[in-house]
């Protein structure tokens, strides 16, 4: 019955942010608005929307003492390639550690809004492939 069906992000200056996110996520513009912008991305169905705002806004919560979380990853199939596609454009990166298995590193946009870049192994229980076959079991 649902879907994740967009994240919006705050953003400070829309119009170099949509170069920004069209230059480093691959994402596609499907219309802007005023103060706005929606993306799709080649691969997934969610949708991706770029809202302007006066003063930066967080896009991750705190878990315990310092230690933050992200609201949403992007998934990859190779995260090595992604490391390498945003060192090649400049973008700020943390190091690829790794949690169990999985493979993860932070990046941020222009206004320094953090993201996970997450590649889910095979056997996870979390990677599309397994969730896939729980989908299609119900």
């Amino acid at each position: 019955m649902f879907k994740i069906g967009g994240i919006f992000i705050p953003v400070t200056n829309v119009k170099k942010s949509i170069e920004w996110y069209e230059k480093n996520l691959g994402a596609k513009l499907i219309d802007s608005w005023e103060d706005g912008a929606g993306f799709y991305l080649p691969n997934g169905s969610t949708q991706l929307a770029l809202v302007e705002v006066d003063t930066k806004q967080p896009t991750e919560f705190v878990i315990k003492g310092n230690k933050k979380n992200s609201y949403y990853n992007f998934v990859v199939d190779d995260i090595n390639l992604a490391y390498k596609h945003f060192h090649e454009n400049n973008v700020t990166t943390t190091p690829i550690k790794d949690f169990g298995g999985m493979k993860y590193f932070d990046f941020y946009d222009l206004d320094q809004n953090p993201f996970s870049v997450v590649d889910e192994q095979v056997d996870s229980p979390f990677h599309s492939n397994n969730v896939r076959k729980l989908q299609n079991m119900d």
